[in-house]
């Protein structure tokens, strides 16, 4: 595997604020800390999970800075990069590599509805911008669009484009993607449910929400993994499943941020549209929570 290559579990970080939807650096710190002595091996910041469409350009980057002071330099700082603007997402892949993060993942452009060639045009442009790596980001259930098999193939060629965080929860993917491609590429799944079925078809971590909530947890999965323990990868999976589902009980990051404030790690204040959890919903993060043993 590549130097460059990430594993295990990469938290999508949520960017915690105060009850007036301003950021609460304070909190993001601790947090960001917290993760790593937990086993996080890499931090991702500003991404969905990181309500980055509602973020301005300057706190945008003050996330991505705060995060690569916290880390300074024990685990790497993946920043969020994407936008339904090309140079946007370019003007902030730029802003983070002279903050000194060491990739970048962007996702497909939103609402545009690019075809395969604009999706290829677009990630290229940014590739050619910068040298450290970019991590495409492929979520249709967001975006609309689907990055290809054949278009990732295609943006493999370039140097700096080296893997994918895939969140189509189709696992035939990483299998097709293997196939197709004629050298190594980072694959991290971007579904928390399927994480172990997803490292079983060649993948190599994955980038988590539900890992901010549990990160040492979703740690073990992928070390135990790693170190062969397939039993006890599974077993720990299956510990998490209730978990993995409640945090997508309503539109994320809104019951991760839920379940932070239940454990005293940040409040739950998303920004608008992004609306506070109903009832039904806080009883069944809650009880997740319990169910896995993380609230008494």
């Amino acid at each position: 595997m590549s130097d460059t290559f990430f594993s295990g579990s990469i938290t999508a970080l949520i960017t915690p604020m105060n009850r007036d939807g301003s950021l609460d650096f304070v909190s993001f710190e601790k947090f960001a800390d917290w993760q790593i002595r937990e086993g996080t091996s890499a931090l991702c910041a500003v991404g969905t999970t990181g309500e980055s469409p509602t973020l301005s350009h300057t706190e945008h980057h003050a996330v991505v800075e705060r995060a690569i002071k916290v880390a300074a330099g024990r685990v790497p700082v993946i920043a969020g990069a994407g936008s339904n603007s090309t140079a946007e997402a370019t003007d902030l892949a730029i802003h983070a590599q002279k903050a000194g993060a060491a990739a970048v993942l962007v996702v497909a452009p939103y609402y545009n509805k690019p075809t395969q060639e604009g999706l290829y045009r677009h990630f290229m442009t940014i590739a050619d911008a910068i040298s450290i790596p970019v991590i495409l980001y492929n979520i249709p259930g967001r975006s609309i669009v689907d990055i290809s098999v054949e278009t990732m193939a295609r943006l493999a060629r370039h140097a700096n484009i080296i893997g994918v965080k895939d969140a189509t929860a189709n696992l035939l993917r990483p299998l097709q993607l293997r196939q197709a491609l004629d050298r190594p590429f980072n694959q991290l799944s971007g579904e928390d449910g399927t994480a172990v079925a997803f490292l079983a078809s060649g993948g190599d971590g994955c980038i988590s929400v539900t890992s901010n909530i549990a990160p040492a947890l979703c740690a073990n999965v992928q070390s135990a993994w790693k170190e062969g323990r397939v039993q006890d990868a599974m077993a720990i999976q299956d510990r998490l499943l209730p978990l993995h589902d409640a945090m997508f009980c309503e539109s994320n990051p809104a019951p991760a941020k839920y379940a932070a404030s239940l454990l005293g790690l940040a409040g739950e204040t998303c920004r608008l549209p992004l609306a506070p959890l109903t009832e039904p919903s806080r009883e069944k993060v809650r009880a997740a929570l319990v169910a896995t043993g993380l609230l008494d």
